[in-house]
This record gives C-alpha cells, structure tokens and sequence, in this order.
C-alpha cells in the first residue's frame, strides 16, 4: 500500500510540475525556430526571432516602457507600503483596522474594475492615456501587497531596538531610516520584486491607461493579433527571463541578509 501511495504522489507531483512547466518549454523552445511557423517538427536551433525582436524599434521601446514604469511604480509602492505599514504598526489610530482593510481591499478587485475607475478618474482629471498613468495604475495595485508584507513583519521586538535608538538621543528620522529600515529590509525587498514582477508582465491596467507609449505585455498582444510567429514566442522567452532573474536577484538579497 505505501509503494501505491508513493507512485500515485509521484504521478501526481509529475503531473502538477508538466502542468506548470511544459507549456514554457515549448514556449522557449519554438522561440528558437528557424521557420515561420511555432508549431512541430522542431527546425532550430535559431537566434532569428531573437534578432528579429530586438531590431524591431517598437519592441524594444516597449521593453524599455516596461521596466522603467515597473521599477518606478515598485519603488513608489514599496515606500508608501512601508510608510502605511510602520504607520499602523507604531501608532494607535482611531478606526485603524477600517483603515488598514481599505489599503488591502484592491487586492480583492479585479484589475479590469481597478482600471476602468482609474480611466474614468483620469478622464476627469485631465490626465491624458500615458505611461505615467499606467505606473500610478500600478501602484495602486502593488501599495496592497507591500503593505500586508511589510505590517505582517513589523512585531515587539523591533519597537524595544527603537526605543533604545531614541533613548541614546536619535531623532525619529534616524530611528526610521537606520534601525527600522535596515530590521525590515527582506520584507521590503520582498514587496519590491514582487511588485516588480507583477507590474513587469501586468497587462489589463496597461492597456486601459496607455496609447502610443506601451508597455511589453501591450505590445505582445497587438503581436498575437496577427496571428502565432516565434517572434511572439521569442519576445515571450524574454519576459520569463526578465522574470527568473527578479526571482534570482530576491533570493540572493534574502542569502546575503542571512549571512549577514
């Protein structure tokens, strides 16, 4: 019964992992075709796509649009979170458990709502389709996750380090930036590269609050309009890569911070 029960969890583990990671393989894999075709047989290996996606002017500026709205959007959503978080965490505020749900309710919205409201918001403000209102699009999405990583790790025991800061006479600006920032580091690295790779590959909020300046995940659907080419495949393999590497960089960031 337990070599049953063993092959059946191997099956199982099998399948769920061939679920999760074939479809990128054959992802990755058509992107190195040599024909015009991503479908069987194989007729690679080929860098042609791969070329062809960064000789092509649009892509490439997408590329760009994406990380800059992404990294500056993580940055500004992590320090808000972190600001919220230490807020609630080191003061009593009146109804501040009404307050810290309203920060986390976009989590429970659909993107779709989320921005279509930034549109009609937008549109009434006089802020026109841009690059710049996809990046508050995705602040307002990330803000939530920030905050709920960054508050879950604020617990006692960083508050007596604190008091003991402002015991030896540093002002509270010191406190925040010397000894609280550095104790909260993997959980703001953690909320950064998270929202890192949510707002790099976001594509819902991008497309209702951009125009000509677009980012990648537009741009990868204006492609699949045309119909499947390993271009596509091509410039997908490279929002994987881009995303492996977040994934890489956050892990180092957590294996220093231990060894340290």
């Amino acid at each position: 019964m337990r070599q049953v029960v063993r092959v059946v969890s191997w099956l199982y583990a099998l399948a769920v992992y061939g679920f999760i990671f074939v479809p990128v393989v054959v992802l990755v894999l058509f992107s190195l075709q040599a024909t015009s075709f991503p479908i069987p047989p194989f007729t690679g290996p080929s860098l042609r796509w791969y070329e062809a996606v960064l000789s092509d002017v649009r892509l490439t500026s997408a590329l760009v649009n994406s990380l800059l709205v992404a990294s500056i959007s993580s940055a500004t959503a992590v320090t808000l979170g972190f600001l919220s978080a230490w807020g609630f965490a080191r003061f009593v505020l009146p109804g501040s458990g009404l307050l810290r749900g309203l920060i986390t309710l976009p989590l429970t919205v659909s993107y779709l709502i989320i921005g279509m409201g930034l549109l009609v918001l937008f549109n009434w403000a006089g802020l026109p389709k841009s690059l710049l209102a996809a990046g508050i699009g995705h602040v307002v999405i990330n803000l939530p996750l920030c905050f709920a990583i960054i508050y879950s790790q604020m617990g006692d025991h960083q508050i007596n380090i604190e008091r003991a800061a402002r015991d030896l006479g540093a002002p509270e600006w010191k406190v925040l930036l010397l000894i609280t920032v550095p104790v909260m580091a993997p959980a703001i690295f953690a909320g950064f590269f998270l929202s890192m790779t949510f707002s790099w590959d976001e594509f819902v909020i991008s497309f209702l609050l951009t125009r000509f300046d677009t980012t990648l995940p537009v741009e990868i659907w204006n492609l699949l309009r045309s119909g499947l080419n390993p271009k596509t495949n091509a410039v997908g393999s490279l929002v994987f890569a881009v995303s492996i590497v977040l994934v890489v960089l956050f892990e180092l960031t957590l294996l220093r911070r231990r060894k340290t």
